[in-house]
């Protein structure tokens, strides 16, 4: 963890920088601070606006409103138009891996075989001042050409070594800041913090864009939590500035646009069209999905979900979703990205590990099936899964053809609850998920393995607001008849020690105390915080 400056670094043009991280001298540099600084001054106050919009869009949500399609955008949907030529290198994108900016992350997946690699300063990496400073220095030396890593000798066993396979063998880069929500609390322009997400993008580019420019591949970027076309017309205003500030054409970095937030389902053509000249497609991000789904009908007693491991994507509002999805896209010439798989090999018995993965099969078979361009997985041993399946029923290199005509998805087919139940065992899964995750993200590791799932942020985040949900819901029952009241949540976290076991074998173990008594406050709450990180941020660091 990085130590806090007791004086900050005053930078060029009003910048402070309240940290020190190895090697951050090399990474801020002045020039490199003054496209932060003019970047900051640019876009704080339109994204202050629509932050305010959310919280006035949530208000209404609240109040019982619905979610629906934009009238005052019905041109936009029915007009003719596409968006800008697909570069050569994002063509095929069959199957992509994702991770945190750690060297040895970003070493083994770019060797992995996936046909992209999107590194990821989000949901997957905590954001220490560490994580963020040597994340960046991977990602220079991985476009480079010179990141390596040694794992130190212990025990008797020599070192390993880690090192990047020829360029031409490599998955694509795709860089994904943080979202709009999230602030660099190190870093202030004009003595107000820089929004997380344009000190990620704009860093990894000010470094990094004319070497892949030269290589044909970008930079590129994954957007996330967008929940409006006004959010994505702001990212193309970021985005132009850096182009103008280092030179660059305009539109030559491209975007993809994760539609994880309920409310951006229903501005899928507004935001391919806020971003037409640079954007490549549109991913199903189901996790967050799910988790805006919960956070925006918090109050609505009729849509509340079953737990988790119940809402697969066969589930008719989720089914509805990744089709609507596939069709706009492929309306407009974008790719229609699939979901994650976050299994992971489960080693030491066969047979569960097969159904695992048997799970793994149907999920990529029935996104191939319905039209979708290519898949995420968590882990590289999925990638020959997911590859296989693509190949076999996506020979080319992508699926713009399948045009899903026959797809016909109006507002109450995206908004209709799932069916299900809630255990005993859900409940206390998703304590435990929340608990040992936010344990690991406090001790600054954001990619945590829990029971053969590789959980990050937003699966975290769908176990943080169920419980919220699910305790603040009158008169709500687990499958066996229980009430779901603060006493079971108190039993739950009060027994969750003795079911862990040692818990200075789990990442983050030392910290569980500490995780465990922020659930209990934000689940206690009146008012559900927005976002698991924001509360969380302020024990960073």
């Amino acid at each position: 963890m990085s130590a806090v400056l007791a004086h900050p670094t005053h930078g060029p043009n009003g910048v402070e920088v309240t940290a020190s991280a190895p090697g951050q001298d090399a990474l801020l540099t002045p020039a490199a601070l003054e496209l932060l600084a003019s970047l900051h001054r640019l876009i704080e106050p339109q994204r202050q606006a629509r932050l305010a919009a959310r919280i006035e869009r949530q208000a209404f949500f609240d109040a019982g409103g619905l979610a629906d399609f934009r009238e005052d955008t019905r041109g936009i949907r029915e007009g003719e138009w596409k968006v800008a030529a697909l570069p050569s290198a994002l063509q095929d994108r069959r199957v992509e891996i994702t991770g945190p900016v750690d060297p040895k992350m970003v070493i083994n997946a770019l060797n992995s075989g996936a046909k992209v690699f999107m590194a990821d300063f989000e949901d997957s990496t905590s954001p220490t001042w560490a994580n963020l400073v040597a994340g960046q220095q991977s990602l220079i030396g991985a476009v480079a050409g010179t990141l390596q890593f040694t794992v130190p000798a212990a025990n008797g066993a020599p070192g390993k070594q880690y090192a990047l396979k020829p360029f031409e063998e490599q998955a694509v880069l795709i860089v994904r800041p943080r979202g709009w929500h999230l602030d660099e609390k190190h870093v202030s322009v004009d003595g107000t913090p820089i929004a997380g997400g344009l000190f990620d993008l704009a860093l990894f580019a000010f470094h990094n864009a004319k070497l892949l420019a030269a290589k044909d591949r970008g930079p590129y970027f994954y957007l996330p939590k967008l929940q409006s076309m006004e959010e994505a017309a702001l990212w193309e205003s970021a985005l132009s500035h850096i182009e103008a500030a280092l030179g660059l054409p305009q539109g030559q970095m491209k975007v993809t646009v994760l539609i994880e937030t309920l409310p951006a389902v229903f501005e899928m053509h507004e935001i391919l069209h806020a971003l037409r000249s640079r954007i490549v497609g549109l991913n199903c991000g189901r996790w967050d999905y799910i988790f805006s789904y919960l956070k925006t009908f918090r109050r609505h007693r009729d849509k509340v979900l079953p737990e988790r491991g119940q809402v697969t994507m066969t589930q008719p509002f989720l089914k509805a979703y990744s089709e609507l999805l596939i069709q706009t896209c492929h309306q407009r010439g974008a790719h229609a990205m699939g979901g994650m798989a976050a299994q992971i090999p489960i080693s030491g018995d066969e047979a569960a590990n097969e159904q695992a993965m048997a799970r793994v099969r149907a999920d990529k078979l029935r996104e191939v099936s319905a039209g979708h361009d290519g898949t995420w997985v968590a882990h590289p041993a999925l990638i020959p899964i997911a590859r296989d399946i693509f190949d076999e029923h996506m020979p080319a290199p992508n699926q713009h053809g399948v045009l899903r005509d026959d797809v016909k998805v109006g507002r109450d087919d995206l908004i209709k609850p799932s069916l299900g139940t809630i255990t005993t065992a859900g409940f206390e899964g998703s304590v435990e998920v929340c608990v040992r995750y936010l344990a690991a993200w406090l001790d600054g590791n954001g990619c945590v393995p829990i029971h053969w799932l590789m959980e990050d942020a937003a699966t975290a985040e769908i176990s943080r607001t169920q419980l919220w949900q699910w305790l603040h819901s009158e008169n709500l029952h687990l499958a066996d008849g229980t009430l779901i009241d603060f006493a079971l949540l108190e039993r739950a976290l009060l027994n969750l020690p003795a079911r862990l076991g040692d818990t200075d074998a789990l990442p983050g173990g030392k910290r569980i105390a500490e995780a465990i008594a922020l659930l209990d406050k934000l689940s206690h709450d009146d008012e559900l915080a927005e976002f698991l990180t924001l509360p969380a941020y302020e024990y960073l660091d």
